[in-house]
């Protein structure tokens, strides 16, 4: 159930931006990101980022200091982050999609003393900062498109005018290199406290052992940098390598991505994708999907919730090429459980990444007998260090070496390991433990069924029993009782939902994974007006 750790430690100076920077002093000229706009050089990226490097320490930010990176996919955003990181500065990266309210909180939690953000942003960033308790002292904007308030500057500008700093911040691998804020698809997110070392890791144990990423790769991804999993695939890992990265801003619809997937912005064809399953469902489903000839994709990578098997096979039945699909979590970074190009078991999540452990425990915390579903729990060298200002939930989540991933798994025959849901959406039917997971992945089987969420309900002798909610193929349909019928005829008879509802859409996370629990309060609260 393991896979004995391989790596060894670094040196007592290592800061992750001068180490990018390093891996590719020898091609200043390649193309390392292509935006909706233009285009950055190896060579322009190393200058663009040790020049805000000194802008940011001239402008009287110090060391430690938190700066909230609020920007949408664009050459601009690995600049900002890795130039925080070169000075020493810690970047603070937030998702583009949430609310005023939820920018104030983080920074709040955050005090950062400076945000870096889009011009698009800049309304929702300005409304948040109104509601701050502490002072931030520069408010720096990307792609400024008119004027800008008092005391907000331009990025460019910035830049423009800064003397490159000549060395990078001595930080060790230990030291405070950035933070993200979870996803949120159990409540409030919680703010994970990374290294400088921990997306060295990341690289060093999955991009080029597993994925095989070099150079001439041209690698897109759907998930956006302020993710873990899109900062490892359109950050950390290619430039680990120095592969072209496409960076998109607008949502990442099917039309949108394959725009990208047939050269038709900054002419480059992708030959690696990074997607979710929900992604992958709706591709698949539209007119839209190109041919394979139209395209240079040699493989495909899945995370963020797992990938059902019928979606990987109809992906690599159209394409010819696999999609690898894994787990990762903000926690651990990146991906510690995968397939393996060449190597892929779909409808499982694979074995564990050599250089990670793994291990199934019960509630009693001890290792949980073979075939049996248990609480998975990680052990690697990219952990979070805490979750800043949570010391409960830091003891909870990191435990000694461990962290405890809050998901159910089961170890197969194999090796390979099957999902089986979140710690809190397992289910108890007749007595014995269903997962959601599993239900849900043999409805979109059905032809008619692009996408399902099942949560657990009490009937009326308070037993609980599943309930299943539906989203059709558009000009599809199908009937309650046909989808029952469909279940029961692939799963134990105790596991078809009780209650099928149609639905238009499903409550997701901005990383697409579906959030049971609003579902979950949404029955509550029929339940409580029927009372």
């Amino acid at each position: 159930m393991t896979t004995p750790t391989t790596t060894q430690p670094l040196g007592p100076h290592f800061n992750f931006a001068e180490h990018l920077i390093e891996c590719n002093r020898s091609r200043p000229g390649k193309m390392a990101y292509v935006d909706d706009q233009g285009s950055l050089t190896y060579g322009e990226l190393a200058q663009r980022i040790r020049r805000l490097a000194g802008a940011l320490l001239a402008s009287g930010l110090r060391r430690e200091e938190r700066v909230l990176l609020l920007m949408h996919d664009c050459n601009d955003w690995p600049v900002s982050f890795l130039g925080a990181m070169y000075a020493g500065i810690v970047p603070v990266a937030v998702n583009t999609l949430l609310t005023v309210e939820d920018y104030a909180h983080m920074l709040k939690h955050s005090r950062a003393q400076a945000v870096m953000v889009s011009y698009a942003l800049l309304p929702t960033v300005l409304s948040a900062l109104e509601k701050r308790d502490h002072e931030v002292k520069h408010v720096i904007v990307s792609h400024s498109q008119g004027a800008l308030p008092a005391g907000a500057r331009k990025l460019d500008s910035i830049i423009d005018a800064a003397t490159e700093l000549a060395r990078a911040a001595d930080t060790g691998p230990d030291d405070p290199g950035f933070w993200l804020y979870s996803s949120g698809s159990t409540g409030q997110p919680k703010g994970a406290l990374h290294s400088h070392a921990n997306p060295y890791w990341t690289a060093e144990l999955y991009a080029t052992p597993v994925l095989g990423l070099t150079e001439s790769d041209v690698c897109f991804s759907a998930a956006k940098l302020f993710f873990a999993y899109g900062l490892g695939n359109a950050l950390s890992f290619p430039l680990s390598v120095g592969a072209t990265t496409i960076l998109m801003a607008e949502r990442p619809t099917p039309e949108a991505a394959f725009k990208r997937w047939r050269g038709e912005v900054g002419g480059a064809k992708p030959s690696v994708f990074f997607g979710a399953p929900t992604g992958f469902a709706g591709m698949l489903a539209s007119p839209a999907l190109p041919a394979k000839k139209e395209v240079a994709l040699r493989l495909a990578s899945s995370a963020g919730e797992a990938l059902p098997s019928q979606l990987g096979k109809q992906f690599t039945a159209h394409f010819g090429v696999e999609i690898i699909d894994g787990i990762g979590s903000t926690e651990m970074l990146h991906i510690f459980l995968s397939n393996r190009p060449g190597q892929v078991r779909y409808g499982t999540t694979g074995w564990p990444v050599p250089g990670y452990e793994v291990e199934l425990r019960d509630d009693a915390n001890q290792l949980v007998a073979a075939g049996e579903t248990g609480d998975l729990y990680i052990k690697g060298p990219s952990s979070a260090l805490l979750y800043w200002g949570n010391r409960d939930k830091s003891r909870e989540t990191f435990q000694g070496e461990w962290t405890k991933s809050g998901d159910k798994y089961v170890c197969n025959s194999d090796g390979t390991y099957t999902y089986s849901g979140r710690s809190d959406d397992m289910l108890k039917v007749s007595g014995i433990y269903v997962s959601p997971f599993e239900v849900e992945a043999t409805l979109v089987q059905h032809p008619a069924v692009l996408e399902s969420a099942v949560i657990g309900v009490a009937d009326e002798q308070g037993l609980t029993k599943t309930k299943a909610f539906v989203v059709l193929k558009a000009g599809q349909s199908a009937s309650e009782d046909e989808l029952k019928a469909f279940v029961k005829e692939r799963l134990a008879p105790y596991k078809y939902p009780r209650q099928i509802v149609f639905v238009a859409e499903l409550p997701k996370t901005a990383t697409g994974k579906i959030q049971r629990f609003k579902l979950r309060d949404l029955e509550a609260a029929v339940q409580d007006t029927k009372q």
